[in-house]
């Protein structure tokens, strides 16, 4: 068993503007981990090569994906199938998004296995 400490909690950019992403776990067929975004904030991710799970622990904003759009806020759970154009827009309050791929973040992706060169500041 492993506890994950402040999985789920907001944390702010440290460069005031963009997004800030915590990865708490990963083993080959899943990573989780916290992803903020502030309040007017600009959510300027790419899509993803696995699948992934949006719970929202704090905030409320838009989720925009696959040609749709839906108000989410504390407890809203989505799922985004990879592949799938998907972003956050209108965040009227610090946003706090606990996020599960499947598998691991980048393991699809040639080279697999490691994040983005800046982990603290994209998703």
């Amino acid at each position: 068993m492993r506890i994950l400490q402040e999985a789920g909690a907001f944390t702010a950019p440290a460069s005031g503007g963009g997004t800030h992403w915590a990865e708490h776990l990963r083993v080959s067929d899943l990573s989780v981990g916290t992803y903020s975004v502030p309040a007017g904030g600009v959510d300027d991710q790419e899509p993803h090569t696995e699948d992934e799970i949006y719970v929202v622990t704090s905030g409320r904003a838009r989720l925009v994906a696959g040609g749709q759009s839906a108000p989410v806020g504390p407890g809203t759970v989505i799922y985004v199938p990879a592949g799938e154009d998907h972003h956050f827009t209108g965040v009227a309050e610090d946003l706090s998004v606990l996020v599960l791929f499947a598998p691991a973040e980048y393991a699809r992706r040639p080279g697999g296995a490691q994040r983005a060169e800046d982990p603290g500041d994209t998703a």
